[in-house]
């Protein structure tokens, strides 16, 4: 067996064992691009290697959707997809797992009607919002991959020789998942430890806000009453460990919806819905957006604002050191799942039950009124850079700095 076959392998046991973790009897739902199909495949025999019932694998394809996106009736971006928010619903709620595979093109959708994404955002939030519910308390497990496409390896290797560009980039992504060590497994288990020692630090010192401060940045972020900070792993509703990304990086809480105050400007390009935000700027009163600015994408990001109400305002703060693997590889990802892994982020709508003490038995209502934003979205956006300085206040007022210069100082 060649070494790249021996890695994707790894890389299929590493889904299926520590992703979304497999238990006997279970079903698990693949949702992958066409482009996967080499290493679904693995994914397959893994689970049912493991166990599984049943690998169920929805296929998608960036030319079917980008011909959909140019050529379908306008009408039928309002239609809400209820017939495949029902069969999620009925999986996850018969305790199947979901594994997403992901490859598609950063510019997918560049050059199309920004009313048409705008339109089919909100009816497929809508359907699919308890669907959200579920995932955001950790009803289920689920976890997320990626793999290179021909269009998304160009985007990120551009100067280098085409035949070569999903080579290189199958190698950093083998390389930030870990892959690429004898002691794959091993080497998760002392990360996930290390990003615990730092989750419950913060959770001993129960932060009353945090203080950002970098160059085009000066914000502060209110923390609700019986926030929690959460490494790497989750819990289902069943006790089975997972992690919902991979590679992973961060510490995140949620903050206080209307406690958000000041100015933060990105530090990395977004892809978002197949188009591009960069150089943007996004200010905060109590909690709401008021303004936005971007140097590229500005529509873009303004549709994302206005999707609803919760789109306004944050559900996600998130803690990644500068001299983190994915940072120090110096590589411009265009994919959140890695990007927000090389940076301290924040994210745009709801947030995660998960995050509240006791969230995970609270309805949406009572969420609310504990200060947790909801909406139907969540999209991470990169803000950390070496020059960013935050600071946590407690309650009494003291001031402890737990990062410098863009790293733990913890």
């Amino acid at each position: 067996m060649s070494d790249f076959l021996q890695k994707l392998e790894k890389y299929a046991e590493l889904a299926v064992k520590v992703g979304v973790n497999v238990q006997p009897g279970q079903t698990l739902v693949v949702n992958a691009a066409i482009d996967s199909a080499e290493l679904v495949r693995l994914i397959v025999k893994k689970a049912y290697e493991r166990g599984a019932r049943l690998v169920k694998v929805n296929w998608n394809d960036d030319t079917v959707t980008r011909l959909r996106y140019d050529m379908a009736a306008d009408e039928s971006f309002l239609d809400e997809p209820k017939w495949y928010a029902g069969e999620m619903l009925e999986l996850v709620e018969n305790g199947a797992a979901v594994l997403h595979v992901i490859s598609s093109d950063p510019d997918l959708l560049k050059g199309v009607s920004h009313e048409r994404i705008t339109n089919l955002q909100k009816v497929t939030g809508k359907a699919m919002s308890k669907y959200r519910q579920y995932q955001q308390a950790d009803k289920f497990s689920w976890s997320i991959v990626a793999v290179p496409s021909k269009a998304w390896a160009a985007k990120v290797f551009p100067d280098v020789p085409e035949s070569e560009q999903i080579d290189k980039l199958w190698d950093a992504i083998f390389h930030t998942t870990r892959i690429d060590r004898e002691d794959t497994f091993e080497a998760w288990d002392n990360h996930i430890r290390t990003l615990n020692e730092k989750s419950d630090y913060l959770n001993e010192k129960k932060f009353k806000k945090l203080h950002y401060i970098a160059p085009g940045t000066d914000l502060t972020i209110e923390l609700p009453e019986g926030h929690l900070w959460v490494a790497a792993d989750s819990i289902n509703q069943n006790g089975h460990t997972f992690l919902a990304n991979l590679p992973t990086e961060e510490v995140f809480t949620a903050p206080l919806k209307t406690g958000v105050n000041g100015k933060v400007s990105s530090t990395k390009p977004l892809s978002y819905s197949g188009n591009i935000i960069d150089e943007f700027t996004i200010t905060f009163e109590n909690g709401r957006i008021t303004d936005v600015s971007a140097k590229q994408g500005e529509e873009v990001l303004k549709q994302l604002v206005s999707l609803d109400e919760g789109a306004h305002y944050l559900g996600e703060v998130a803690l990644v050191p500068h001299n983190s693997p994915i940072s120090e590889s110096n590589i411009l990802f265009y994919n959140t799942l890695f990007d927000e892994n090389a940076s301290n982020h924040l994210a745009i709508g709801s947030a995660y039950a998960f995050n509240l003490k006791g969230g995970k038995e609270m309805t949406q209502e009572q969420l609310e009124q504990s200060g947790l934003n909801t909406s139907i979205t969540h999209v991470d956006f990169m803000v950390g850079s070496g020059e960013m300085d935050i600071f946590g206040v407690t309650e009494d007022g003291t001031e402890i700095q737990i990062f410098k210069q863009g790293s733990w100082a913890i």
